[in-house]
């Protein structure tokens, strides 16, 4: 069998799909089914973007869905386990408040209820160490007229990384 590079396979896929031929339809099936389980393996996605991947392959609904069936029934695609990495990821590398990683979170398709499970897992210290760490850093950095117009800086910057006012309270009365 020959083998494609990673543009060629997609207008294979394309191209074959568009010949709606049965034999066709399993091969382009197969690849996509392949190319869908190397790309979980390299890293976790969730549903949304998976099934985003194959509706810009021009994947039919019915075999979008039963390929998505496979990745979910095989555990290549666990909404969970994104949301576990995701939120991981967004605190401690992106620094992002709960409230933003919500937001981007809802974004991906991802329940509420699987958040919120996440969620209930860290600690509110993790999210005031994070947020006192950025804010020491943005101090430096803030200039104003008096403390009260530089502590209203901070708390903007805290609220558009996405901290809720109670932690946001905390950190910055440490400061002040």
């Amino acid at each position: 069998m020959k083998e494609y590079k990673k543009e060629e396979s997609i207008d294979v896929i394309s191209s074959l799909s568009e010949k709606g031929f049965e034999k066709e339809e399993e091969e382009v099936r197969k690849k996509a089914l392949l190319r869908l389980t190397t790309l979980c393996v390299q890293g976790e996605h969730c549903e949304k973007d998976i099934l985003a991947k194959m509706e810009k392959w021009g994947l039919g609904k019915e075999m979008q869905a039963s390929i998505m069936e496979y990745l979910v029934k095989e555990r290549f695609v666990d909404n969970e386990r994104y949301c576990r990495a995701f939120v991981s990821d967004k605190m401690r590398y992106n620094h992002w408040g709960q409230r933003k990683i919500e937001q981007a979170l809802w974004l991906k398709g991802i329940e509420k209820s699987v958040s919120s499970q996440v969620f209930a897992e860290i600690d509110t210290e993790e999210w005031v160490e994070i947020l006192s760490s950025e804010l020491s850093k943005k101090r430096k950095t803030v200039k104003g007229r008096n403390d009260y117009e530089i502590k209203q800086k901070l708390v903007r910057f805290a609220a558009g990384r996405g901290f809720p006012y109670g932690i946001i309270s905390k950190c910055i009365d440490v400061d002040f």
